[in-house]
């Protein structure tokens, strides 16, 4: 099994000393050639922390080709994203093994860990167990309809919180509250704080942070990873101007 826990020990370390991390996601589905190049350019000129590159849906057969050019053309953690067992790339530095535990989907739960394990073990990928926790951010996202779960309701802070502490009770390593693709608002500061008040393991938070001030109010709030990948799609400025503002928070909280 794979023995290497260099991000996982790097991001724990980050957070301890309340350093902030920026990661960009990739859906290999949204980008061609030129516009990946131009996208992973500016994630490495501009200071992005991480790359994740996946999706809940992957319809093209360009996961590969997305994964080589990222690891060609930066330095950045290269981490898989994925929506299923099919989306392994063992070219990658590490995957984020998602059990959703926001809903009951077994499948999702273990069906398609089992499924990928085997793979898994044989690779040098890093393992990074990861509660994966959907929320409801005002609008059916890809992600709850391939899941066939109901996301967590959006003002019930509490049950965000339940669900992440049981999850760091079970074992995982990362919590990752996801609002999915092209969310109509962020997930709520009040379940942000919640959920980093009642657990201790790094917590990563994506979906509708289609503004700097958004991702940087989600930092605020406790996030210690922010994920940002729909509205980069639609704006690749928004690489350098996240950057630069994490950049600036963590520079403020150093002094």
């Amino acid at each position: 099994m794979p023995t290497n826990k260099a991000i996982i020990t790097t991001l724990t370390q980050k957070v301890s000393r309340r350093v902030k991390s920026f990661a960009l996601l990739i859906d290999p589905d949204n980008v061609d050639e030129a516009t990946c190049l131009q996208t992973l350019q500016l994630a490495k000129e501009q200071g992005a922390d991480y790359l994740f590159i996946g999706g809940s849906l992957i319809t093209g057969n360009n996961l590969n080709q997305v994964v080589r050019m990222a690891k060609e053309h930066t330095t950045l953690p290269v981490i898989l994203f994925p929506g299923s067992n099919l989306h392994i790339d063992t070219e990658a530095d590490a995957i984020l093994l998602l059990s959703l535990i926001s809903g009951r989907n077994p499948d999702l739960l273990i069906g398609q860990h089992i499924i990928a394990a085997p793979i898994l073990k044989r690779s040098t990928l890093e393992v990074l167990p990861t509660g994966y926790m959907l929320v409801d951010t005002g609008r059916q996202t890809t992600v709850s309809y391939i899941s066939n779960t109901t996301p967590i309701p959006y003002d019930k802070t509490s049950v965000a919180a339940c669900t992440a502490m049981a999850g760091e009770m079970l074992g995982l390593q990362l919590i990752y509250m996801d609002g999915g693709s092209g969310a109509a608002q962020p997930i709520s500061i009040a379940m942000i704080y919640a959920v980093i008040n009642a657990t201790e393991v790094p917590l990563i938070v994506g979906g509708g942070l289609d503004t700097p001030e958004k991702a940087i109010e989600a930092l605020q709030a406790g996030a210690d990873v922010v994920v940002v990948g729909n509205a980069i799609e639609k704006d690749l400025s928004l690489i350098g101007k996240i950057a630069e503002r994490v950049r600036r928070m963590n520079e403020q909280q150093a002094s």
